[in-house]
């Protein structure tokens, strides 16, 4: 496999989680190990079922423990759902750290740094700790200029109509 790239799709449009997804089955595809790591959506079931489905080529990792997404939750849950999602986050670090696979999927951890679980500054150091043949895949709406300019490569999706 080539060296590993950041790719980010961002935006307001849909399609963001099917990019990723799509990138993810083609390093699968060339033999590659891929972890997917889902944040903020909730357990929805038919997609969660789907995406395992491709197991063991790739992975999927939720630390969510609410069927409903993190805006539909209330305050209690939300701090509770926060912590969960700060150790797939610390979880996503580690994948990186150890160089367990050649492409970390973190579909809408964009979406932590808007819900102020995680900080511009955690995102950079987990960047940092990818390994130079990893690929590492990450999938929100709003994107920071900080978080940009560390990226290879930006897609941004948007709904034309």
């Amino acid at each position: 496999m080539s060296e590993g790239l950041i790719y980010i799709y961002c935006g307001d449009g849909k399609g963001k989680t099917t990019a990723a997804v799509g990138q993810a089955i083609r390093i699968a595809s060339q033999s590659g190990t891929v972890f997917i790591v889902q944040f903020l959506k909730g357990k929805n079931p038919t997609e969660l079922d789907f995406i395992r489905r491709l197991e063991p080529e790739i992975k999927l990792f939720t630390f969510e423990k609410n069927d409903e997404f993190y805006l539909e939750l209330s305050a209690e849950e939300k701090k509770e759902a926060a912590a969960n999602i700060r150790n797939g986050l610390n979880f996503a670090k580690k994948v990186l750290t150890t160089g367990e696979c050649d492409c970390l999927v973190l579909d809408e951890a964009l979406g932590l740094i808007d819900n102020e679980i995680a900080t511009i500054a955690d995102f950079q150091t987990l960047i940092k700790a990818k390994p130079e043949n990893a690929s590492l895949i990450m999938t929100g709406i709003h994107l920071p200029d900080e978080i940009c300019m560390m990226a290879d490569e930006v897609s941004r999706v948007v709904a034309v109509k």
